[in-house]
């Protein structure tokens, strides 16, 4: 990794924006400035430009969002039905990778838990406790039971998609052209469901974020490596990830195009990313969430996690969450 070695490392590479402090805290990220600058807040929606910001500067050219969003089988779903996961797994089977600690907190975050409020108060920690937590938890317990259910580990959803077992499953672009493959003429995407707890529909949010470049402070020619940066993140080179790779643009220029606003992957991401998400935090306190996520969504699965003992195990999760090592 760059911030491991930054004087190693090249001096221009490509990140995902929640790596932005740990890139900026090992000297491996140079602010930028000027028309670059400018660039990037002329050329994005103002939630992109915060995604590559840090107290007001900004440290990356964005090219794509970076979230997640739902496949599904049109065939088998209805417009209407997508709109409830509960409704889905009551139909056919769905897979969620829930042992996945970048789409568990979907559930804690649709049910009012928040991380640091919204996303960039360290000190405000994460508050996944409480009822609102525990109701989540008893309802992931439930549904891991569900027939119709399947955690998407180890290619699961893929594998059912193709062979038809599986009929809706939740990832991101970089899995568009598997999924097109094998739903055909079926093929449906769309931002995230709504799950209902204590009988109210609950709005899941993915985290969401971008996905940027950036240049090394410690490189030799700053002006030469500010000037690949750009062209590298910019309209021309997003078209070309677009039509090449299905890597959805952020330019806002781009988006406008009718070949690209009208392509069922873009509007399911930029859905997503608009009304179905929060801002992935990128504080450093952040790092302690993923391995507790991922240990109470291992004990969902595996029945460890009961109703008998929801509110302990909830409350367990929310201390871990918030134990920075300080």
């Amino acid at each position: 990794m760059v911030s491991q070695d930054p004087t190693a490392s090249a001096d221009v590479y490509m990140f995902a924006n929640d790596q932005i402090t740990t890139l900026i805290n090992a000297n491996a990220l140079a602010k930028l400035g000027g028309e670059t600058a400018e660039d990037v807040k002329k050329n994005n929606s103002e939630a992109i430009v915060n995604s590559v910001s840090v107290d007001g500067s900004i440290y990356g050219i964005p090219f794509t969002t970076n979230t997640w969003f739902m496949y599904y089988n049109k065939s088998v779903f209805s417009e209407e039905d997508v709109k409830n996961l509960d409704t889905m797994v009551s139909k056919a089977k769905v897979a969620f990778p829930l042992t996945d600690s970048w789409y568990f907190a979907s559930f804690y975050v649709a049910n009012g838990c928040t991380l640091f409020e919204d996303g960039f108060n360290e000190a405000a920690g994460i508050d996944f406790a409480g009822d609102k937590a525990v109701a989540v938890t008893n309802y992931l317990i439930d549904l891991a039971k569900n027939p119709n259910f399947v955690n998407d580990a180890d290619g699961a959803g893929m594998a059912g998609l193709r062979d038809g077992s599986i009929s809706a499953r939740f990832s991101g672009s970089w899995d568009y052209n598997s999924v097109k493959e094998a739903l055909g003429d079926n093929f449906g995407a769309v931002q995230l469901p709504c799950i209902t707890i204590n009988g109210e529909a609950k709005q899941m949010k993915a985290f969401a974020g971008s996905k940027a470049i950036g240049v090394n402070p410690n490189c030799k020619e700053p002006q030469v490596a500010v000037a690949l940066a750009a062209y590298l993140g910019s309209p021309e080179a997003q078209q070309s990830h677009y039509t090449m790779r299905s890597v959805v643009p952020c330019n806002t220029e781009l988006l406008k195009q009718d070949s690209i606003k009208n392509d069922a992957l873009v509007i399911a991401q930029n859905n997503t990313f608009d009304n179905t998400s929060i801002i992935q935090p990128f504080v450093s306190a952040m790092g302690v969430y993923w391995d507790a996520a991922k240990n109470m969504g291992d004990g969902i699965i595996n029945g460890d996690v009961t109703h008998d003992n929801a509110e302990e195990m909830t409350n367990s999760m929310n201390a871990a969450m918030n134990n920075n090592g300080l």
